[in-house]
């Protein structure tokens, strides 16, 4: 049988109470409680999304994910009580897509689950129809990545929704970085070219599209991750790893500063 979500949750009650919710709402849902049974689980199906518990009784969620994306690369959303900006940290760094923080509420966690299926099958679609390779955040942006050569034409002043490139730091600011290849994530920073993970480009090129203003959590997270249901801690660790690569000094920020109650802006000075 082919599944849409596999749950990993060693708390019993909650795994069969949404599991039970998202098959009532069409989304194809099997669970198990520990890593063993995923990965007996995982030797037999695909599924398209994983729900991923930390604390699994004597095992951990960190190391499952480890092990999984060994083979697969499905997206693994994080579930857990755990809320410290570290572990969020973490799971992000070893593979995981998004992190939910429990308790959850069972509709908006159904909402986030249909957004990423209907990200991942069209990635997949893509694939099997012989269309140029794209990344889930490609395929959320609709099939359009931000920086690619088709946005080499944007300045600053540009419409709204028009992605940046390495045109966006046309304006003569010392140091601005410029975004040069966002196929490959290329930023060029202090004549030094940085890689940078797909969401981290497209977030880049987002604040300095529309630099010199603040943005809200929630137009970043419609715009740029294109789900309204995206959480603080996924936003927060990707503005800190931005912060690590492009900035000096990542705790005294010059480019990417916080707007407080707000969200961010990319200041260039001008």
């Amino acid at each position: 049988m082919q599944y849409d979500c596999l749950i990993v949750d060693d708390e019993i009650s909650l795994a069969e109470t949404t599991c039970e919710y998202l098959n009532m709402f069409d989304v194809r849902t099997s669970f198990v409680t520990n890593a063993k049974d995923c990965l007996d689980f995982l030797a037999e199906h695909e599924p398209s999304l994983i729900l991923l518990d930390i604390n699994l009784g004597g095992d951990s969620g960190f190391e499952l994910c480890k092990i999984i994306r060994r083979t697969l690369q499905v997206p693994i959303l994080f579930i857990s009580a755990r809320t410290s900006d570290d572990d969020v940290l973490i799971a992000l760094n070893i593979g995981g897509d998004d992190y939910i923080k429990k308790p959850y509420t069972l509709s908006v966690l159904l909402a986030k689950v249909k957004a990423v299926l209907k990200r991942y099958q069209s990635v997949q679609w893509s694939q099997l129809h012989g269309s140029s390779e794209v990344g889930m955040d490609e395929a959320a942006s609709g099939g359009h990545t931000p920086g690619s050569a088709a946005d080499c034409a944007a300045v600053k002043g540009s419409a709204p929704g028009q992605a940046a490139a390495s045109a966006a730091a046309a304006v003569p600011v010392p140091d601005l970085p410029v975004l040069v290849d966002g196929d490959l994530g290329l930023v060029q920073v202090r004549g030094r070219e940085i890689r940078l993970k797909p969401m981290e480009f497209k977030l880049l090129s987002y604040l300095m599209e529309h630099r010199n203003r603040a943005l809200s959590k929630g137009e970043l997270f419609r715009s740029v991750w294109g789900d309204v249901i995206t959480g603080d801690g996924t936003l927060n660790v990707h503005i800190r790893h931005l912060r690590e690569k492009i900035e000096e000094d990542a705790n005294n920020p010059r480019w990417i500063l916080t707007v407080w109650g707000t969200g961010y802006v990319f200041k260039d000075g001008v």
